[in-house]
């Protein structure tokens, strides 16, 4: 891979984002926070603010600019059964992942007798683990799948011994927002729908660095958060209809009982669906724009296969910097890495932890320097518990995002390398 192009891709996208001009004293900002939520484009920021201007308005009026909202909510379903690949009735928006997981779940929960059996995972974010656990108090019974800790994945041998004729739902992660693992998804499902459970994945981490396939996967919903990929706080699901049809979902007795209307409570956030739109087309703009440096098979449509395009090269991209982040992190001997071996698929997020700091430490440290990463369990709990770092503030996390740029990663790891800045500051 020449370094040309990655010069020349790094400048093309960093140009749109009007954030990454900020500074923190003598500073500039390196944002490598992305897994808790990407900066936006200014195209997204446009957009929001086109509609608030333009076209505000409820929806289902006999004027204007509710008719350009009803478009406009059309137009989003239209572009996320391509980021999906679904149908536009499959596609259902929300407050966020979390928010629209309890709601699911209490869909669910006349589907869950007395006795049955739900799995969740050790690797999952509490986002879909909790609403799950809470079905507890309807008579279900919640088993938990072991992590395998060497691999940092999920242990399918434990899967599998879990699984059984009484399991009615898994709830698993497309890849874990902690450590980065992507797990046998498909393969889970597949096992699941075969006796006869439903299936929820959570793709709010996968979402940005892979294309997501929900025919591939066959999963009945899969949930999203579009401010993870350069979009706003809004919130997106695939359902599958015939499925989300046959549920009882909670809702005022006018509103619609079919999908996906049947699951939109009140008036969605127009501006926020607005801008996902754009973080989309963003997405296939780049992949339209750089569609030489990857092979993407022919999809449904050209907007899909521009969309698929743009996420495999910016995980090409991404996976340049990581590589050289893992390796000039793995020469510092007081740290860490708690990433999967090269054999297991995994994002571009490195997590780690300092012998001589705490993870809390360390990001304050990083952050004095303009520096943005996270610390803490990142309500992945139950695995930073299980791993045993809990108590001594859990983990360090670097999100390599597509606007980041090797020499971030360079002042990433000078400064981490810098023992004696570290010591005057910290001890």
């Amino acid at each position: 891979m020449c370094e040309d192009w990655i010069a020349d891709f790094s400048d093309h996208i960093r140009k749109r984002f009007p954030s990454l001009e900020n500074r923190i004293d003598d500073h500039k900002i390196a944002y490598l926070d992305g897994p808790g939520g990407y900066q936006v484009p200014e195209r997204v920021l446009d957009a929001m603010r086109d509609y608030l201007k333009k076209s505000n308005a409820n929806r289902h009026g006999r004027f204007k600019t509710s008719e350009e909202t009803d478009a406009l909510i059309l137009e989003a379903r239209r572009i996320f059964a391509d980021f999906f690949n679904c149908s536009p009735e499959e596609v259902v928006f929300g407050a966020n992942m979390t928010t629209m997981n309890f709601m699911l779940a209490q869909a669910l929960r006349n589907k869950i007798k007395d006795g049955d059996k739900i799995l969740i995972t050790q690797l999952d974010h509490e986002g879909n683990r909790a609403p799950w656990e809470d079905l507890e108090d309807e008579g279900a019974v919640v088993e938990e799948i072991e992590i395998d800790r060497e691999e940092l994945t999920i242990d399918m041998e434990d899967f599998r011994d879990k699984l059984s004729e009484e399991t009615k739902l898994l709830a698993l992660t497309h890849a874990s927002n902690a450590v980065g693992t992507i797990p046998e998804v498909g393969k889970m499902v597949d096992k699941a729908h075969s006796v006869g459970a439903y299936t929820v994945i959570d793709a709010v981490h996968y979402a940005a660095h892979f294309p997501i396939d929900v025919e591939d996967l066959e999963t009945d919903f899969l949930l999203s958060s579009a401010y993870k990929y350069f979009g706003p706080h809004v919130g997106v699901m695939y359902a599958k209809e015939k499925v989300l049809d046959e549920l009882n979902t909670l809702k005022v007795k006018p509103q619609k009982d079919s999908p996906p209307d049947k699951f939109e409570t009140g008036t969605l956030n127009h501006e926020g669906i607005a801008g996902a739109i754009e973080a989309v087309r963003f997405i296939a703009e780049v992949g339209k724009e750089y569609s030489s440096l990857v092979d993407v098979e022919s999809e449904r449509s050209k907007r899909r296969k521009d969309i698929a395009t743009g996420l495999n090269i910016f995980e090409k991209y991404e996976r340049i910097l990581t590589d050289k982040l893992v390796e000039g992190l793995s020469q510092i001997p007081e740290i860490n890495l708690y990433r999967p071996p090269s054999h297991v698929r995994c994002t571009s997020t490195v997590s780690f932890t300092h012998e001589l700091y705490s993870a809390e430490e360390i990001a304050s440290y990083l952050g004095d320097r303009g520096i943005f990463v996270w610390d803490g369990d990142f309500y992945a709990t139950r695995l930073v518990k299980v791993l045993g770092l809990q108590e001594k503030g859990g983990l360090v996390r670097v999100g390599v995002s597509p606007y980041n740029t090797l020499e971030e990663i360079e002042r990433t790891i000078e400064a981490l390398s810098d023992h004696g800045s570290m010591k005057e500051e910290l001890d």
